[in-house]
């Protein structure tokens, strides 16, 4: 997929397993990739990790929860970079947990993460490429914001939130011809997914169940995730805008 050439791209939680998988599908498309992860050296293991590619790879520290500290990151990649042309917002995380067992404080962590986090780059970003003509963007969701998931209840929320956020700034940026639309893994092998189910017993007995439950008899990689933000953040969607599409190996059909 050439045609992202050179295309500037910024992707959040960049240096965790599918965020790894976006940034390194998008270095093969020829891009130029924008790394932002909070974790500072997670980002250097992806920057030695995507090395041997020649990547266009630029590493950008940042917490975004804070909503003046991404504004002036991305004011400043999007003048040295000369524009954006693409978002993806990867970051997020939970801890598995029921929802009469969980604090305001943990809420607020969730929230902040999972659905401000997506806000604040939005209200960065969008102003550049409304400037330069039009744009790209790709939210992370989830699966649990289509259908729900036990022990995931704010992040659910969240995850709800971001789907109809995205449908309504598509509306909202058409006329400018910005794309904006969600992708929602499945189960996927991730680290938060280990964290719900663990090394031990459980945990295999968890993974099992998913696998027989998913109609393609196996868990999600993050590879599978990377094609599909790849293919929407490029012209070949270019008549894709506002759509939700789940990646869960037949898990969830949606019409």
């Amino acid at each position: 997929m050439r045609d992202l050439d050179n295309k500037v791209v910024v992707v959040t939680g960049a240096a965790g397993g599918i965020g790894t998988a976006i940034c390194r599908r998008f270095v093969d498309a020829g891009a130029r990739v924008v790394a932002v992860d909070k974790d500072e050296d997670a980002l250097q293991r992806l920057a030695e990790a995507l090395r041997p590619l020649n990547a266009q790879l630029a590493l950008l520290p940042l917490d975004i929860t804070n909503h003046e500290r991404v504004v002036s990151r991305i004011g400043s990649i999007a003048e040295s970079l000369g524009g954006i042309d693409a978002l993806v917002n990867n970051a997020g995380w939970d801890l598995p947990v029921q929802f009469l067992e969980s604090s305001p404080e943990f809420w607020n962590k969730v929230i902040a993460i999972n659905l401000v986090g997506p806000l604040n780059l939005h209200h960065a970003v969008l102003p550049h490429m409304i400037s330069r003509g039009g744009g790209m963007v790709v939210n992370i969701a989830s699966d649990a914001g289509r259908v729900g998931s036990s022990g995931e209840a704010v992040y659910s929320a969240c995850k709800g939130g971001i789907i109809a956020f995205t449908k309504t700034i598509a509306r909202e940026c058409a006329n400018h011809n910005i794309r904006v639309n969600t992708v929602c893994p499945g189960p996927t092998d991730t680290a938060l997914l280990q964290l719900f189910g663990g090394d031990g017993e459980y945990g295999k007995k968890l993974y099992e169940g998913l696998k027989r439950a998913i109609p393609l008899k196996r868990l999600g990689k993050p590879e599978d995730v990377a094609g599909i933000v790849v293919f929407l953040s490029s012209p070949e969607a270019g008549f894709i805008t506002g759509q939700t599409i789940s990646v869960s190996g037949g898990l969830t059909m949606h019409g």
